[in-house]
């Protein structure tokens, strides 16, 4: 067993990590405004002086799991107007394709436990081009691409400082931290660097008085004075560090007009004070916020070194043995890894895979919302509650949450989505299966889990519909982890297959409209996929009969299904349950089939794919035709039963033999399941043979979904001809949109009509590998259509796999597709070996889109590079 993996078993060791966010400003949280303008109210112009009220940011910042105190860096080139404490980025009315950060900084390693963290942050030599990027990106059309920082040209001649900063743990309350910059220009450079302290804000909204101080001890010194925290000592080895001190609060003068309460140095303060030689900091040396200002002239292609420690105790000697500690963490580092990586084929793949593994661990954050608290206001806060027009998530009153969580991307998304969350598990279980578990049990918790059992979507409307996914991630780290560890956590699984209970019920309650199996629930996370909103109420009756909707909740009954069935070998009244599941799945089958009252299913058959369908309040109904991964979902509603498993559940097989037997109407609608396959294996799938073989030639069409770099989300025949669709005399015209959306439906920062997204191709493949197990070579089809090459599913599946993959690895030209044709990217020495996880990627030349650092479910790209397990 690997150090680090030893260390997994004493959770001490994760008491502290990178669990400070990239941005507070322009959430819900942070958001007190009369009419629910969460971007505007805390801004990115007001966050020096604005103190936060439930949680903190800052640039590779770290914290205690409860957020009591925290650390991070600042930097200053001495030509910005200020202070560069956080990262910059547009809000979404701010920007042409919505919220957008405007930095480049990359994330190249971390362990499980956090013992070693590594990244690096690229600061410009010149001024940073913060006037410019809002500009030109608020003069650019939705037609138009976003204008990115590499775009201003501020990184030309190389004038910038590659800022690496690291930590390793000497114990679990013993942290050491490096900055080494390099100045990559030609001239000389000064740099101002600000390792930064203090305690997140807990004492002046009314509830609690607590108030602790830091104090400068001596040179290189900062006395830290908490009850609740372990670590003592903040020490810099540059004992000429100045040290500045101020409060982290709000400079309310500043930002509401307040009179200046005297002796007051407030959150701008030590800002201030690096800028312009204000008096804004303490002349006491002590205050709840507090920095060491190292002031440096960095030499031209030359590089320095600054080293920190926070520790619990005093020593004559903080940086003895400060080398050798690093040294250590960095090898145990690397064993870990290795261990991890053992089959994985090329070092370019290692490189990618161990990224993916670094992001995902530094999107880690502390989530703090208490909803009750927050619709009510604080009796102290400066901004009380008053809504005048709008307030969210009312319904949500009991949810409090004050967790570590894994976040999609701790800048653009600095919030849980539940259905994210269940893909960011899946990798994350190939390193920390307890962590992995962990997330998926929080998010079924009672402070979480609505009571009706509803899962929370994601702050800014709580009451969204997300994919039901959980049970399938639930499932799949279940199996990854008990393949790791040699043992079944069975605990783990009944716990949530009994809240899971509850959020199925609330489906079939509250999303089947009519009571007929067949599922809406609007967008269903793919925000712009259809040819309306999804989630517009519609009038004289219609309604949207959705194949997308319908067929998740027929995966969902079939993950249950198989849930229950892996219980049932230890406790036999999970069989019960099976059947119950079992049973459901089979309405849902023959719901999709036929709607009822005569009315045509969602299959169409002249086409060989599946499709929305609109009812009229007239009885009629309309079929959408448009083709897009709404009509590829179905195939996930897949499942693999063995004999052995089915012999062991006799009841179970009873009541199939009963159903067979007496309801073939239900049995014929159902791929053969009543038929053994290769290895004696049974399938369960809504897609029979002949529809899963119609529905494969239009994916595998080149001319349709697949690209050279995966599956798009939506056929490409529509780049020359459009689906057109009127609904309430509305024209709706749909093109084929490979890369950024050109509307604003849903904030226009996502796009589904095109692009490749990593969690739908990954469950693509997954299913591909399914039907595999079942078909074996009896089943082959021709990849890509159109070629004469017949390929087995499983050969098809590890093609998309590899394309996938590709979008990172370098090609024959030494380019990686993600990277746009960028040179300096691809080819500077300086970059190319630097990967960043879009969100979503051009559906043609595979360029990264979005998000720029959402490897949270992209990160699944480190689970394709694993020998694949067979469960």
């Amino acid at each position: 067993m690997t150090v680090e993996k030893e260390r997994l078993q004493d959770s001490k060791w994760k008491n502290w990590g990178p669990y400070v966010s990239n941005r507070q400003w322009g959430n819900v949280r942070e958001d007190y405004s009369p009419n629910g303008n969460a971007w505007h109210y805390a801004n990115h112009n007001n966050a020096e002086s604005y103190a936060y009220r439930w949680g903190e940011e800052g640039i590779a910042g770290i914290s205690d799991v409860k957020q009591i105190f925290c650390f991070a860096f600042s930097f200053w080139n001495k030509k910005d107007k200020i202070v560069k404490e956080r990262f910059f980025g547009l809000s979404n009315p701010q920007g042409n394709h919505g919220e957008d950060i405007k930095e480049l900084f990359y994330y190249l390693d971390n362990t499980p436990t956090h013992s070693y963290m590594k990244m690096v942050y690229k600061y410009p030599i010149n001024a940073f081009p913060y006037d410019d990027l809002v500009a030109e990106n608020g003069r650019r059309s939705k037609k138009e691409p976003e204008y990115e920082i590499f775009d201003t040209g501020i990184f030309n001649d190389d004038e910038y400082f590659d800022i690496f900063i690291e930590y390793c743990k000497a114990d679990h309350n013993d942290i050491l931290a490096r900055v080494t910059v390099h100045n990559r220009s030609r001239q000389d450079a000064p740099i101002v660097i600000a390792p930064t302290a203090w305690f997140r804000n807990n004492w002046k909204w009314g509830y609690n008085t607590y108030k602790a101080q830091m104090n400068a001890s001596y040179d290189g010194c900062i006395d830290i004075n908490h009850d609740s925290i372990s670590i003592k000592k903040f020490y810099s080895r540059n004992l000429a560090a100045k040290s500045a001190f101020c409060e982290n609060e709000t400079n309310t003068p500043k930002l509401y007009g307040a009179p200046y309460p005297g002796n007051t140095y407030f959150k701008d303060g030590i800002n201030d004070h690096i800028i312009y030689g204000s008096n804004t900091v303490n002349p006491e040396k002590r205050g709840t916020k507090a920095s060491f200002i190292i002031d440096e002239m960095i030499g031209a292609g030359q590089s320095k070194t600054f080293d920190f420690r926070l520790c619990p105790d005093e020593t004559d000697e903080p940086f003895d043995k400060f080398d050798e500690i690093f040294s250590t963490r960095t090898a145990e580092a690397d064993e870990f890894y290795n261990d991890i990586q053992s089959e994985t084929t090329t070092e370019d793949e290692r490189n990618v895979q161990r990224q993916a593994f670094a992001g995902l661990l530094w999107n880690k954050q502390f989530y703090h919302y208490n909803v009750g608290k927050w619709l009510k206001g604080d009796p102290n806060h400066e901004a009380p509650r008053n809504f005048n027009e709008y307030v969210r998530n009312t319904e949500w009153n009991h949810l409090h949450n004050k967790d570590i969580i894994s976040m999609p991307d701790k800048w653009e998304y600095p919030w849980y989505a539940t259905w994210d969350l269940a893909f960011h598990c899946v990798p994350f279980s190939i390193i920390d299966g307890e962590f992995a578990k962990g997330q998926l049990l929080l998010l079924t918790k009672e402070w979480y889990m609505h009571p009706n059992g509803q899962l929370p979507a994601y702050e800014w409307n709580l009451s969204d519909v997300n994919p039901p996914v959980h049970a399938w991630s639930c499932f799949r780290v279940f199996k990854i982890d008990e393949k790791q560890n040699g043992k079944p956590d069975l605990l783990f699984l009944e716990k949530v297959f009994q809240k899971l209970l509850l959020n199925f019920t609330w489906w079939v309650n509250r999303k089947d409209k009519n009571g007929k199996n067949i599922f809406g629930g609007g967008f269903l996370g793919l925000d712009n996929i259809g040819a309306f909103d999804r989630n517009m109420e519609l009038k004289d009756g219609q309604h949207l009969e959705q194949a997308d909707g319908t067929s998740w909740m027929a995966m969902y009954a079939l993950n249950m299904m198989r849930i229950a069935m892996e219980l049932a070998q230890y406790y036999q009244v999970y069989e019960d349950m099976a059947i119950k599941f079992f049973e459901h799945y089979l309405y849902i089958a023959e719901a999709m089939e036929n709607l009822g009252d005569g009315k045509d299913g969602l299959w169409n058959e002249d086409d060989g794919f599946f499709y929305d369908v609109l009812q009229l309040g007239n009885g009629d109904s309309v079929s959408l035709k448009l083709r897009s991964i709404v009509g590829l979902i179905p195939m996930f509603a897949v499942e693999i039963v063995d004999h052995k498993l089915l012999e062991k559940m006799p009841n179970f097989q009873a009541r199939m033999d009963w159903v067979l037997k007496n309801k073939p109407e239900l049995t014929k609608l159902v791929s053969h399941w009543d038929e053994e396959g290769q290895g004696r294996k049974h399938l369960m799938s809504i897609l029979r043979k002949n529809r899963l073989t119609k529905v494969l030639k239009r994916m595998l069409d080149e001319n349709e979904f697949l690209s050279s770099y995966g599956i798009r989300a939506m056929s490409k025949v529509y780049e020359e001809n459009p689906f057109v669709f009127s609904v309430h005399g509305t024209e709706n015209v749909v093109y084929y949109t490979p890369a950024e959306s050109d509307s604003r439906m849903f904030g226009g920062n996502s796009n589904w009509r095109g692009p490749i997204w990593f969690p739908i191709n990954f469950l693509i493949v997954e299913s591909l590998q399914r039907f595999h197990f079942y078909y074996g070579n009896s089943l082959k089809v021709e990849f890509p259509t159109g070629s004469g090459e017949k390929k087995n599913l499983d050969e098809v599946a590890q093609n998309i796999s590899k394309r996938l993959c590709s979008l990172f690895l370098k090609d024959e030209d030494g380019q990686r597709p993600f990277n746009g044709g960028n040179a300096k990217f691809n080819y500077d020495e300086h970059f190319k070996d630097y990967i960043t996880f879009f969100e979503y990627f051009h559906g043609d030349n595979g360029r990264g889109v979005g998000a720029s650092h959402q490897t949270g479910w992209t990160a699944t790209v480190a689970k394709l590079m694993k020998p694949r397990l067979t469960v």
